[in-house]
């Protein structure tokens, strides 16, 4: 049962690896570089390394405030737990490859944010008119689980205008910059979202059959009874 679990779980870790030692890698690269706000082009002018960093979730999204930051931390920490306890009790079923790859990238993309938000703060100065600078004799520039999320992806691919007549859901009487694609996001965010939509698409049936599976379990055992 053991070495058929570690058989299972081989290439999710393998891709866990993979995806965090490149994570962190571009992470530290760009944090050592750059200055918040710096950018240069990659492809044109719709694809960009852009330094800037965030104290919530996901492609710049934030909850305020210092209460804010400490919850989501701990709710990342929580999440992270469950995803990879699932995940080992999805290997134990046989689930299939694709399944556990996208649960495997899930778990690997929040555990690299994880890390920012943990220990960059204890680890790096402040990236404001300053290179950050690793290991600072005075100190990092937060504690604990305060620390901000590097993102670096910056793909403004469209850029335009919104008429004033129909911007329907305001009333401002001016024309309205409109730019996709905005948030600014690193291959963390990226795997959580390759992961979580893979699921969706491709995976949906073995969780009916699991539900179906279950309730059978339940009625067998309720007409046992």
């Amino acid at each position: 049962m053991r070495n058929k679990l570690l058989a299972n779980l081989k290439l999710p870790i393998s891709i866990i690896i993979f995806i965090l030692v490149l994570d962190q890698a571009l992470k530290i690269w760009v944090k050592t570089h750059m200055l918040i706000g710096e950018q240069f082009p990659i492809f044109g002018n719709w694809a960009f390394i852009h330094f800037t960093e965030n104290n919530g979730m996901a492609f710049g999204w934030e909850i305020g405030g210092e209460i804010g930051k400490l919850t989501l931390s701990v709710f990342r920490i929580i999440a992270v737990i469950g995803i990879g306890w699932y995940l080992t009790e999805l290997a134990k079923k046989d689930a299939p490859k694709g399944l556990l790859i996208s649960f495997a990238m899930i778990f690997a993309g929040a555990v690299g944010n994880i890390i920012d938000s943990s220990f960059y703060g204890l680890i790096f100065s402040e990236s404001y008119r300053q290179v950050a600078e690793f290991m600072p004799e005075a100190g990092g520039y937060s504690s604990f689980l305060h620390g901000k999320v590097v993102d670096m992806f910056y793909f403004p691919i469209i850029k335009t205008t919104i008429p004033a007549g129909v911007q329907f859901w305001t009333s401002n009487a001016e024309p309205m910059p409109f730019t996709f694609f905005r948030p600014v996001f690193n291959i963390a965010d990226s795997s959580i979202f390759v992961g979580t939509v893979s699921i969706l698409l491709f995976h949906r049936k073995f969780f009916k059959h699991e539900n179906q599976v279950t309730e059978t379990v339940n009625k067998e055992q309720s007409e046992t009874i």
